[in-house]
């Protein structure tokens, strides 16, 4: 696409490789409005019509994050330009998406398997929003995590990894519970958050959370099988700091975590011996 100073709302972009990586890398410094556009991004609905699914965003700031998608790669237009057909040889055509990114020489089978499980199963993702800057922490320091799952055998899964990593974890199953551990001294640093529980919805949790004076500003990462469009736009919108869809790999849910919290990670491919089984939970 070439580079542009304007949007208009008969635009139709579709994700690219590059931009389903970046859903799948764990670890992102996009804007909350980025993610939500590039989440929502099919190669069918125009600009106007995704503007539309982003309530409480202006359209400026959607057409913002749109064009910086854009220019970095993230969606490619696929849409041909409006012309005179009798001097350019063609009309207004769509072209399906991913027709773009499907040319290009590093296209990798990976990425390719990736975008059409976005568009065919829904969108299984690792979004991690990584904080600004590192934290600092007392000496023996050990950062605490609290896991809402209704899955005992991946409550305890969960547990073994983090452990090995030097974090502290307490889990939580029900909504009793879960009270309990959101007031346990000391409370948590990150909270791993499952949608469906026995008798609560992950989402409520969430937007309680969001709505109270002390738990507002925890950490929250939605770990769930809600892998559909309008779930992790729903988590996203609701103020989650990531969204992990299961199954999922621990050493990627660890490295989302990281991140979260502004912790030292290990670089990009390389895999901790103890993290690199595969997490699965039940749907």
């Amino acid at each position: 696409m070439a580079k542009s100073t304007a949007v208009h709302d008969d635009d139709v972009f579709a994700i690219t490789d590059k931009g389903v990586k970046e859903l799948k890398s764990a670890d992102t410094q996009m804007s909350v409005a980025e993610l939500q556009v590039l989440v929502l991004m099919d190669g069918f609905t125009p600009v106007a019509g995704i503007a539309d699914l982003v309530p409480g965003t202006s359209r400026d700031e959607v057409n913002a994050a749109v064009l910086k998608l854009a220019l970095a790669k993230y969606i490619v237009n696929t849409v041909e330009p409006e012309s005179d057909v009798n001097s350019s040889g063609f009309s207004t055509i769509t072209v399906p998406a991913g027709f773009f990114s499907s040319l290009k020489s590093d296209s990798s089978p990976e990425a390719e398997g990736g975008a059409s499980i976005l568009k065919q199963k829904g969108y299984y993702v690792r979004i991690a929003r990584r904080h600004a800057d590192a934290r600092e922490h007392p000496p023996g320091w050990r950062p605490t995590v609290l896991v809402i799952d209704d899955d005992i055998d991946l409550q305890k899964l969960i547990r073994t990894y983090f452990v090995l990593e030097g974090f502290v974890v307490r889990a939580a199953l029900k909504r009793d519970d879960i009270s309990i551990a959101l007031r346990m001294q000391p409370v948590p640093d990150l909270v791993l958050l499952d949608v469906h529980l026995p008798d609560a919805d992950g989402f409520d949790i969430l937007a309680r959370m969001r709505h109270h004076p002390v738990l507002k500003t925890m950490p929250v990462i939605m770990l769930t099988a809600e892998a559909t469009r309008e779930a992790v736009l729903r988590g996203l919108k609701g103020g989650a700091d990531g969204y992990v869809t299961k199954p999922f790999e621990a050493d990627v849910l660890v490295t989302a975590v990281k991140a979260v919290l502004g912790l030292s990670a290990p670089p990009e491919g390389e895999k901790s011996p103890q993290t690199s089984a595969q997490a699965h939970a039940r749907k």
